[in-house]
């Protein structure tokens, strides 16, 4: 069986002997200029550029377990989280936020159902500072109401981000909050009119 790292070797080389692809690569490393920021959960079966088509350079990405912002405080600690945020806005001013939570979330999941964390104690502990305890309980395996939730949160959390709260004041960044479902890939937006989530 193939490691991933065979695997990889073996797309590199193939990649390095095209030479349409060389001039794509080329021209990236001239720097970025990525259309927006996309936030979603580090879960391998959520895929940025295959749910959105984006090539190379097109999303500035942040993951994190649950796709989870942390909450903005004067003088908090630096952060990975908010120095991603920052960067986008202030450095590549890129136009638009999305925050994609998916189904079957594991996260979420753990934290509604209260799964005992206590050998993942990095795990346990991130998701009671970012999870909020107020997610509604939800029984379905895709947690997708719990979940659409969260989004919402996270969502409120960057709008506190004086960096965003500059750029949405200036109306030069837009907020959206997605919902993947893995078992379908089919994509809901939400919609703030509503407060519902309905196809993109």
């Amino acid at each position: 069986m193939e490691t991933f790292v065979q695997h990889a070797r073996g797309l590199t080389a193939r990649i390095a002997e095209r030479s349409e692809e060389r001039e794509t690569y080329g021209r990236l490393a001239a720097g970025q200029s990525p259309l927006a920021l996309f936030i979603t959960c580090s879960d391998s079966r959520v895929i940025p550029s295959l749910i959105t088509g984006a090539q190379p350079g097109e999303l500035f990405e942040l993951r994190t377990a649950g796709n989870a912002v942390p909450e903005y405080q004067e003088g908090m600690a630096a952060s990975s989280e908010a120095a991603t945020i920052e960067y986008a806005m202030r450095v590549l001013r890129v136009a638009d936020i999305v925050v994609c939570g998916h189904s079957h979330c594991g996260a979420v999941g753990a934290k509604i159902r209260g799964e005992d964390l206590t050998g993942a104690p990095a795990v346990r502990d991130w998701l009671a500072q970012q999870l909020s305890d107020a997610l509604p309980k939800d029984e379905e395996p895709s947690v997708a109401a719990a979940v659409q939730q969260h989004v919402r949160e996270q969502l409120d959390r960057l709008r506190r981000y004086p960096c965003v709260q500059e750029r949405l004041d200036a109306g030069e960044v837009k907020l959206h909050g997605w919902f993947y479902e893995v078992h379908t890939g089919l994509v809901a937006a939400h919609q703030p009119a509503t407060d519902l989530f309905l196809p993109l």
